[in-house]
Order: C-alpha cells, then sequence, then structure tokens
C-alpha cells in the first residue's frame, strides 16, 4: 500500500524504473584527492636538463677526456635566459641545455655570482617555455614547496616539502640566509625550480647543508636561492656580465641600544668605513635618506650602492649626532 501512495505521489519514480527505497539512500560525493599536478604541468616545462662538459687534456699521452656535470636550469625569458647554479657549469666548456620536450640546445655563459651561487645562460630559441613569476610573492614559513629537477638524470622529478626558514632578498646575503626547505635535493636538482602549489617560482634550489662533521647524519636541510634575490641577481648579470656590490669594510651587528640600526665592530684597514672615519662601537641609524633598523638592511642598503657612489652616514657616536660621508668601494672577491 506504502509503495502505492508512493507513485501517486512521485510519479518520476516509473519514469526512473527506481526502486522506492532508493528515495531515502544519502549518495556521497567522492572528495577529489589533494595534488599539485596542475602546479607541476605550470611550471615544469619551464625545467630544463643542464649537461656541462669540461674538456680535460692528458699531458702525457695526449687524449681528452669528458667531465660532465649534471644540473637543471629553469628558463626565465621567452628570449631564451636561464638560471642556475653557477657550481653546475664552472669550468664548463660545452654546455648543453634539454628541454622537457627533448629537444637539445647549446648554451652561453652570460655571466655568474660565487656568492650566492648563480650563473645565467642563454639560448637561442623560440616558443620557449617560462615559469610562471610573482614579483609581489613573500614565502612564508609553512609554505608548501615542491622542488623540479633532473636528480641523477633520471629525468624530471618531483620533491615536497615545506619552507622551513625565509630568506633574504638583499644582495648582501650569505649563504645560511638563504631559503631553507626539506624538499628533497640531490645531485643534479642544482639549478632546477622551487615552486609554491600555484606553480609559481619560489626559488632556485642550491644544495643541501653540509658540515665539517661527515658523522652527524643530518636530513631535511636543503637551500634554494629565494625568488627575488635570483631574479635581481639575473638582471644585473644580463646588464653587466657580473653582480657589481658596494663595499664598506665593516662587521656589523645590530643595535640593542634604544637607536635602532647597527653597530660597528672591527673596521677593515684601508676600507672606505675607515677613510671616512668610522669607527668601532659607532651606532649607524640612517644611510641617505634610508632609516636602518638592523644591521642586515644596513649592509643591504650598501651592497646595492654603486662604488664611487657617497653615501652620507648618520651614526651615534658617545651620545653626540655625527654625519659622515662615505665613498663606497666594490667589495673585494
Amino acid at each position: 500500500m506504502f509503495a502505492v501512495v508512493l507513485l501517486l505521489l512521485m510519479p518520476e519514480l516509473r519514469e526512473k524504473s527506481l526502486v522506492p527505497w532508493q528515495v531515502f539512500t544519502t549518495t556521497e560525493t567522492k572528495q577529489q584527492p589533494l595534488s599539485y599536478a596542475k602546479a607541476v604541468r605550470l611550471a615544469g616545462p619551464a625545467v630544463v636538463n643542464i649537461y656541462s662538459e669540461d674538456i680535460q687534456v692528458n699531458p702525457t699521452y695526449g687524449r681528452q677526456s669528458r667531465k660532465v656535470t649534471l644540473g637543471s636550469g629553469v628558463i626565465m625569458h621567452n628570449q631564451g635566459y636561464i638560471l642556475t647554479n653557477y657550481h653546475v657549469v664552472q669550468s664548463a666548456d660545452l654546455i648543453v641545455v634539454v628541454l622537457q620536450r627533448g629537444q637539445e640546445l647549446h648554451a652561453e655563459l652570460i655571466g655568474y655570482d660565487v656568492l650566492t651561487d648563480l650563473a645565467v645562460l642563454k639560448v637561442q630559441a623560440s616558443n620557449l617555455p617560462v615559469i610562471p613569476q610573482n614579483n609581489n610573492l613573500t614565502s612564508q614559513v609553512g609554505d608548501v614547496v615542491l622542488a623540479i629537477g633532473n636528480p641523477l638524470n633520471l629525468g624530471q622529478t618531483v620533491t615536497q616539502g615545506i619552507v622551513s626558514a625565509t630568506g633574504q632578498s638583499g644582495l648582501s646575503t650569505s649563504y645560511l640566509q638563504f631559503l631553507q626547505m626539506d624538499a628533497a635535493i640531490n645531485e643534479g636538482n642544482s639549478g632546477g625550480a622551487l615552486i609554491n602549489s600555484n606553480g609559481e617560482l619560489v626559488g632556485i634550489n642550491s644544495r643541501k647543508f653540509t658540515q665539517a662533521n661527515p658523522n652527524l647524519n643530518i636530513q631535511g636541510i636543503f637551500f634554494a636561492v629565494p625568488y627575488q634575490l635570483a631574479h635581481k641577481i639575473m638582471l644585473k648579470i644580463i646588464e653587466h656580465g657580473r653582480v657589481i656590490r658596494g663595499w664598506l669594510g665593516v662587521e656589523a651587528n645590530d643595535s640593542v641600544a634604544s637607536i635602532k640600526g647597527f653597530v660597528i665592530g672591527a673596521v677593515t684597514p684601508k676600507s672606505p668605513a675607515m677613510k671616512a672615519g668610522l669607527q668601532s662601537g659607532d651606532v649607524v641609524y640612517q644611510i641617505g635618506d634610508i632609516q636602518v633598523q638592523n644591521a642586515k638592511q644596513g649592509l643591504d642598503v650598501v651592497a646595492e650602492s654603486s662604488p664611487g657612489s657617497v653615501l652620507n652616514f648618520m651614526v651615534s657616536r658617545d651620545n653626540q649626532k655625527l654625519i659622515l660621508p662615505v665613498t663606497i668601494a666594490e667589495v673585494k672577491k
């Protein structure tokens, strides 16, 4: 009787050949699995394999042997500019770039920067895939990142991790201030792309953490050059063939006094700082029009100034305010 009443009230059941109890059955929609496939599809084609060959001549037998170094690179511009690590192409006599579509191209070394271990290559080709870039990108600790490269010549491989510590973007950046993450990097990954879940470039993969004691089993500490710094280095290399940094010649520490800025420690003899009269213990709180908050910022201002330029350093010395003009020199290699 119930079934008859149900058919009278809901005639569509007759048309769809449904049985009555199906009306009360809850259908669960399957949730799509979490995937970073879209990000890899966007960025992957712009990550290339790099094979650099160092032709070595045996003086005794006159034979030539080739030492091949594996690495990865990232296509940054459709005019053929590629970023990679300097140690991938160091001393190379021949550099071959292999696109993900299989095309092989000979690359020219435009220039390099030892401090950041970056090099810029150029290939002659058209319709090159360019990695997605976001100039306003700001990485945060905990961000999911993917490392794309060619580890151990296995072909393009993706590893996943998170940002463990954020990097710096100033030219005075040292190795330990790079972007730190736990996405695995192996031989051949160097110079590849570190991307976020949107496929945007976060950094250029550099290397894993190493130290003098080989007995310590260190895991999950890898470094990448932050995108903003890598992009800045690339533009300077394209323009000048190298990175020109300003040099002051001091050791600097963050100020712990009421005045924000940095405290000058040791002063290098014959340096721009010594010639200008800067002394150990001086607190630098302003450079030109820039209010200095810490040592890192202050050294970045100097590093990004052209050699020969004059910067007015405003310092506090023995409760006196001084203005000392400093002629910036080029950083010593």
